[in-house]
C-alpha cells in the first residue's frame, strides 16, 4: 500500500480502479478543502519550478481555479482584479529589475 494523503484530481479514482487498483479516498469540507487547495498550489509551483514545464503552469492553474471558486469569485471578476492591477503597477513584459531605491 502507498499512501499519499492529498488532494488529487476528479478522475483520480477511476483512474487507479482502471490500473486494478483500489483507492481508499474522502470528500473535503470547505475548511478542509480550502486548506489543500493551498498546500497544492505550493506543491504544483515547486514541480513547475523544478521542471520548467508549461504542463505545471496548467496544473497550477488548475488549482488557482478550484480556489476562486470555493471564495467564490468568477474567473472573469478574477481577470477584472488582474487588469486593475495591470493598469495601476503594469505587468512584468519589461523585464525591469529594480536593484535599490534612495531617500531623497
Amino acid at each position: 500500500m502507498k499512501i499519499y494523503n492529498k488532494l488529487v484530481r476528479d478522475n483520480i479514482p477511476e483512474i487507479c480502479i482502471s490500473n486494478n487498483q483500489i483507492p481508499k479516498t474522502r470528500i473535503l469540507g470547505d475548511d478542509e478543502y480550502l486548506k489543500e487547495l493551498n498546500t497544492k498550489i505550493k506543491e504544483e509551483l515547486f514541480e513547475y519550478l523544478e521542471s520548467g514545464e508549461i504542463e505545471e503552469l496548467a496544473d497550477l492553474e488548475e488549482v488557482l481555479r478550484a480556489i476562486l471558486d470555493v471564495k467564490k469569485v468568477s474567473y472573469d471578476d478574477f481577470e477584472k482584479i488582474r487588469n486593475s492591477k495591470v493598469q495601476k503597477r503594469g505587468a512584468f513584459k519589461k523585464r525591469i529589475f529594480l536593484e535599490s531605491v534612495e531617500e531623497r
